[in-house]
């Protein structure tokens, strides 16, 4: 099976801070799977690193109060269209994130909080029926 992941996942160094958040269970994951590495942030064209940001309401907004909605929608419609192109039955995304977070997002008060919710690219492809895992759900792959 082809799973899109987000590619701080891999140890790709493209999170908002310039690190990565490399999961030793999507290295295993990849013993099993085809496994196809997006960030939709670095899609939509925002640099890295870059400003904190997330969801208020539908939109997604920087600490300092820009907002950078339409980057994480362009973000995520190229996220979409590899996830078409490539095949890819499923994603396992970083959780909490604004665009990558499901089930579970930052409130956007900059304060920690978590609430019900999903990031745009997350909200996205469950529009399109793809199945969202975020990383401590990885195990249920692997079964």
């Amino acid at each position: 099976m082809r799973i899109l992941v987000s590619a701080c996942l891999l140890g790709a160094c493209c999170r908002y801070d310039g690190a990565a958040r490399p999961q030793r269970d999507v290295q295993a994951l990849a013993r099993r799977h085809q496994l196809v590495p997006v960030c939709p942030e670095q899609l939509g064209g925002l640099a890295t690193p870059r400003p904190p940001a997330e969801r208020r309401g539908g939109a997604v907004m920087t600490k300092s109060g820009a907002d950078v909605t339409e980057q994480y929608r362009r973000g995520a419609e190229e996220a979409w269209k590899l996830c078409c192109l490539l095949g890819c039955e499923a994603a396992i995304l970083k959780e909490r994130s604004p665009s990558c977070g499901h089930g579970r997002i930052y409130d956007g008060s900059f304060a920690g909080r978590l609430v019900p919710g999903n990031g745009v690219t997350a909200e996205l492809l469950c529009a399109h029926g793809i199945p969202v895992y975020g990383e401590s759900q990885i195990q249920d792959l692997l079964k």
